[in-house]
């Protein structure tokens, strides 16, 4: 298995190779679904979008808050990573950035576990770098450290 750090250009969506994969993904801790990656998502699927929804708003009895993970089965072999690490939505006149490095990792962590659970890759966005406002500086050793140097083989798309 190759345990690089991976970059294609392409759909997240539509991860590419062999095996069970993880697309994963960051969400808000705010219960919102409509903007960024997520409409991606949710044009392909409408699991990943109604376990969020729901788990946002079951939150007083599970384990939702920063720096969770849900796993969302939508097909054999593959699932979506639905990890909280964004606390709020960036309104138009915010110049705070929702993102939260220590949740990210925090949900990376989880992830390792379950990829490795299931000898999955993981696939995604450049995680937490839109909405949320974080730099790919921050996140890329996170994504190192907790996934490929556990083992775990790691595809990030960027759009065409």
């Amino acid at each position: 298995m190759n345990t690089e750090l991976a970059y294609v250009r392409g759909d997240a969506t539509s991860p590419d190779g062999t095996g069970p994969k993880i697309i994963a993904h960051v969400c808000n801790d705010a219960g919102g679904w409509g903007k960024g990656f997520v409409v991606a998502l949710s044009r392909r699927w409408k699991q990943p979008e109604a376990a969020y929804r729901q788990w946002h708003r079951d939150r007083a009895t599970n384990d939702f808050a920063l720096g969770a993970t849900q796993l969302v089965q939508v097909d054999a072999g593959l699932w979506v990573a639905n990890l909280i690490g964004q606390h709020g939505i960036r309104s138009r006149t915010s110049t705070t950035r929702p993102v939260r490095y220590e949740a990210i990792d925090q949900a990376l962590t989880t992830l390792a576990a379950q990829a490795t659970e299931r000898k999955a890759s993981v696939h995604m966005p450049r995680i937490g770098c839109g909405l949320a406002g974080g730099t790919w500086e921050e996140i890329e050793p996170l994504i190192i450290h907790r996934l490929i140097e556990q083992g775990i083989p790691v595809t990030v798309y960027d759009l065409e």
